[in-house]
């Protein structure tokens, strides 16, 4: 039996080779139009890869039942936005900590925090833009100022980085940093509402 989200789709797995095909065939199909897979069980177990392509070595034979778990994208979209607050939380923190720790002659600690930093707003700033993407009505110009406003202020502190100039490196995390990580609020409070409303629709 092959099912998504609980209803049968009339295909037989004896007519495929191994779960990869199946799982394309799925995609295919268009029943996931919108949504995002979010779990698969093959035989009432949960599966998921422990290395590309590992669905293609599962042999058809070997399997009773497929069932995909999805979602639709705006409720996925709606929840991470909800988790994107409490990422600003966590880098306006961690912006404070670092400039501390600077202020503190702290330096090797402040630079291992501060990459972490890094690493944490490009992700941030990744997930924003797929979520701008989906969504229907954001406003560009918000959303664009504010991205502006970060790319161009990660050009300065990379300078800034080179010369090892920490004390300005840590005025521009409180000063700047800080304050353009909150204008970001109000960029997500608009993509949860923008998400909001196509979920009504």
């Amino acid at each position: 039996m092959i099912s998504v989200d609980g209803r049968e789709t009339g295909m037989d797995i004896k007519h495929f080779q191994n779960l990869e095909e199946i799982l394309l065939k799925i995609m295919d199909g268009g029943e996931l139009e919108g949504r995002v897979v979010t779990d698969v069980f093959v035989n009432n177990e949960s599966f998921s890869e422990i290395y590309p392509h590992q669905a293609e070595d599962i042999e058809a034979d070997e399997i009773t039942s497929v069932e995909v778990k999805s979602v639709p994208v705006a409720d996925m979209a709606a929840e991470i936005a909800v988790e994107l607050d409490k990422v600003v939380l966590l880098m306006e923190h961690g912006a404070r900590r670092v400039a501390d720790l600077f202020r503190q002659a702290d330096d090797a600690e402040a630079l291992e925090v501060y990459q972490d930093l890094m690493d944490v707003t490009r992700d941030f700033l990744n997930m924003i833009g797929v979520l701008r993407d989906e969504s229907v009505r954001v406003g560009a110009q918000a959303f664009d100022a504010a991205a502006e406003e970060i790319s161009s202020l990660f050009s300065e502190m990379v300078e800034v980085l080179e010369n090892e100039d920490w004390i300005l490196l840590a005025d521009l995390l409180e000063y700047e940093f800080i304050p353009a990580m909150s204008r970001w609020k109000g960029v997500i409070a608009e993509l949860r509402e923008s998400f909001r409303e196509h979920h009504k629709e």
